[in-house]
């Protein structure tokens, strides 16, 4: 680990040594009497974490697998879905409804803005929206969108429609009450701010969507994403009891557990305030090296993350490898339109929760020298 560089993008993250000494337990039953009970824990914890009553998912795939599983279950074909699209993400969940067969409408926002409240009230009132979907952070942009504000206008103008929420990279850096702001839908997965390697779908589902799958008239379109096999498995492992559907990734629950517990250890408030107090940090110090962040306003940035432009004369080629030789790995651009243009840093988990390590501090650091190195006078 000498030689390791700090993972600073925005997921996977670094790893607390507790969350990566558990993926290294030995081959271990998924019917173990030690492994039903951390994954039937982890879905309690997650309750917490949420915020919600409702049902938590903990399944092996990407936190595209939410995407699926939201599609498949919870839309049937020719139903309208407004997407709430504020970069890279929306487009490709918009894409994946689409394969299911649903109809789909995107809002669009200008790269950089957040979906606005008035827009999302007039587009609810075009039609009967089976879902709407919103990218809270999405990560191409570092642009956070106001999904209590939205859920606030779909619950007065189409109390009907299904609040998701693509929570990929918010969960566990961004506020998120399911239960109090009407969200139906959280998606998730494990490798960003709930700090365990890549590896594990992490959902909540509320009442509501659980009803509505119940009731929905048509066969649900997928075998591997169909929650008429997983939520068995979901409530036997919750109850202590082994059950198999498919074969869940043993060790990545281990290691989700472990964060688990750290996070709600820690206090979920206070997470959220450290997150805030880390983002305000390094977006300052961006700020005073002349550079200018890819979301309009601070209003409307994300916690976890930040998406700088380059500056003038200094490109992804210049830039990126001498951060590395620093010993960041910092990301490139993600937006097709803009990717060339902006660089992307991660700052959430451990890297901010326990500012002791020095991770944040040393980023911005290499930030610094590195845009030096490039002849960049700001820095100088």
């Amino acid at each position: 680990m000498a030689s390791h560089k700090l993972c600073m993008i925005p997921g996977p993250i670094e790893f607390h040594e507790d969350v990566l000494q558990a993926m290294a337990t030995p081959a271990t039953s998924h019917v173990a009497p030690n492994f039903i009970p951390a994954l039937g824990e982890s879905i309690e914890l997650l309750r917490q974490i949420l915020f919600t009553s409702g049902q938590p998912f903990i399944i092996a795939g990407s936190g595209t697998l939410g995407w699926d599983m939201t599609a498949s279950n919870l839309v049937e074909a020719g139903e309208d879905v407004l997407v709430c699209n504020s970069g890279y993400f929306g487009d490709r969940f918009g894409e994946c409804l689409e394969t299911y067969g649903a109809k789909v409408t995107h809002l669009r926002v200008p790269i950089g803005e957040s979906p606005k409240l008035d827009d999302v009230a007039a587009a609810l009132k075009t039609k009967k929206f089976k879902a709407i979907t919103i990218t809270h952070v999405d990560t191409s942009t570092g642009v956070l969108a106001d999904i209590k504000g939205i859920a606030d206008v779909v619950r007065r103008e189409s109390p009907e429609t299904l609040v998701v929420v693509d929570g990929v990279c918010s969960v566990g850096s961004e506020e998120i009450r399911m239960d109090a702001w009407g969200i139906d839908v959280v998606v998730t997965a494990s490798q960003k701010a709930l700090g365990a390697p890549p590896g594990l779908c992490v959902m909540g589902v509320s009442e509501r969507a659980i009803g509505v799958f119940k009731n929905r008239k048509t066969p649900v379109p997928n075998y591997y994403a169909n929650w008429n096999r997983w939520l068995p498995i979901m409530n036997a492992y919750e109850a202590r009891k082994p059950s198999y559907f498919a074969t869940p990734a043993v060790q990545n629950i281990f290691a989700l557990n472990v964060s688990l517990k750290q996070i709600v250890a820690q206090g979920i408030e206070q997470r959220f305030a450290v997150h805030k107090e880390a983002s305000a940090k390094a977006k300052k110090f961006i700020h005073d090296l002349g550079l200018e962040l890819v979301p309009t306003s601070l209003e409307h940035a994300a916690n976890g993350m930040s998406a700088v432009y380059y500056p003038e004369g200094v490109a992804a080629t210049d830039l990126l490898p001498k951060l590395a030789a620093h010993g960041i790995v910092a990301a490139g651009g993600l937006h097709a339109d803009i990717a060339p243009k902006y660089f992307r840093i991660g700052h959430m988990g451990i890297s901010v929760t326990e500012p002791e390590r020095g991770h944040l501090d040393a980023t911005l650091n290499a930030l610094k020298a590195s845009l030096a190195e490039c002849g960049y006078k700001g820095a100088l």
